[in-house]
């Protein structure tokens, strides 16, 4: 389930938890909120990069581990193997 962020549409109106920004936990099918749920004030939905990372380690582990071999450059056209 992805995890929507919404904040306070009037800032100072409203509780603590939507004058910052609170995080819900919703179903692709279900409707943005519309109000706070502590307080119900009006809120919107506020629009956050995906928190997408790879991890560099983990590629070489697994590279490693089916076999294959990594270089590191070390000098023009001079390289050494890593593993």
């Amino acid at each position: 389930m992805p995890l929507y962020v919404y904040e306070a549409k009037d800032e100072g109106k409203g509780c603590p938890k939507c004058n910052g920004q609170f995080e819900v936990m919703q179903h692709l099918a279900d409707s943005p909120l519309s109000v706070c749920p502590d307080c119900g004030s009006p809120v919107h939905r506020v629009i956050q990069a995906p928190g997408l990372a790879h991890s560099k380690t983990d590629l070489h582990y697994r590279a490693k581990r089916a076999g294959f071999h990594s270089m590191k450059r070390v000098g023009r056209g001079e390289y050494e193997k890593m593993y």
